[in-house]
């Protein structure tokens, strides 16, 4: 059997260069001020997808939702393996929040149809909630299993997967269609291939847009979106005295004396 998987990828800021300086009135991040790249653990959940693809066949679809420059993204989605892509693109998409976000990619999958599994990253570097992909599963109404280390088994209609927790692991099984959520441990994604990369420099792909999907527009973009960004600071810690332990006998007793009295030990 063959299990066609849909991908969701997200084109991010590169979260180390962000400040004030990059916010807007509004409280959104004003994107063209940070370089943008892609999603890092999108890029582990797409390698997973692959990976089944590649060991029982089907095909893989990647999706971003974005501005026209997240066509770049897609590329490179195309140069590691997936058969098909789709950039969702309005500006009435714009300053969406994650409710807004994942209402808009429920309607996309809705349109493809035909999948068995969802994959996503966990949380996108930019925003931190891991919020998107379970609250697609929702407004689809899939069981959805978050923090996938690793897939175990596929049979027809189920799916066992072990699952990342703090000190361990979890082994959980569920009926497909499923959303799975990847985190970083699972996987190293591949290098693109160079005849991939020579048959899609040129790639267009296809774009939706509000008129393409069945979307209640004041459940998109910023009319959709409760959450709003108060203020972003950039905090600067800065280090106190520091002593120089020599490598000797003297020095660590001299730092396991200063630790004992600080209470750190003992």
């Amino acid at each position: 059997m063959t299990y066609n998987s849909i991908v969701l990828v997200k084109q991010v800021p590169d979260t180390a260069n962000i400040s004030g300086d990059v916010m807007k009135p509004d409280g959104t991040v004003n994107r063209a001020k940070l370089p943008a790249i892609f999603n890092p653990e999108d890029k582990v959940a797409l390698e997973l997808a692959l990976q089944v693809k590649d060991q029982y066949g089907g095909k893989v679809t990647a999706v971003t939702m974005g501005p026209p420059k997240a066509a770049e993204l897609l590329k490179e989605c195309l140069y590691m393996g997936a058969d098909d892509v789709i950039l969702v693109t309005d500006r009435q998409f714009a300053g969406a929040d994650t409710l807004a976000t994942s209402y808009v990619l429920s309607k996309v999958i809705d349109k493809i149809g035909n999948y068995d599994m969802i994959f996503a990253g966990r949380q996108a570097i930019d925003g931190d909630t891991a919020q998107v992909g379970p609250q697609t599963a929702e407004k689809l109404k899939l069981p959805q299993i978050t923090y996938t280390e690793k897939i175990l088994e596929l049979n027809d209609d189920s799916i066992k997967v072990q699952r990342l927790i703090d000190g361990g692991c979890e082994v959980l099984v569920s009926k497909l269609p499923v959303l799975l959520t990847v985190v970083k441990e699972a996987s190293v994604p591949r290098p693109f291939r160079a005849k991939r990369v020579m048959a899609y420099k040129n790639f267009i792909p296809q774009q939706l847009t509000t008129e393409d999907l069945d979307v209640d527009l004041e459940r998109c973009g910023l009319p959709g979106s409760p959450t709003k960004v108060h203020k972003i600071e950039s905090v600067v810690l800065s280090a106190g005295d520091h002593v120089s332990i020599e490598p000797t006998k003297e020095g660590l007793g001299l730092l396991i004396d200063t630790l004992m009295n600080d209470h750190i030990f003992g």
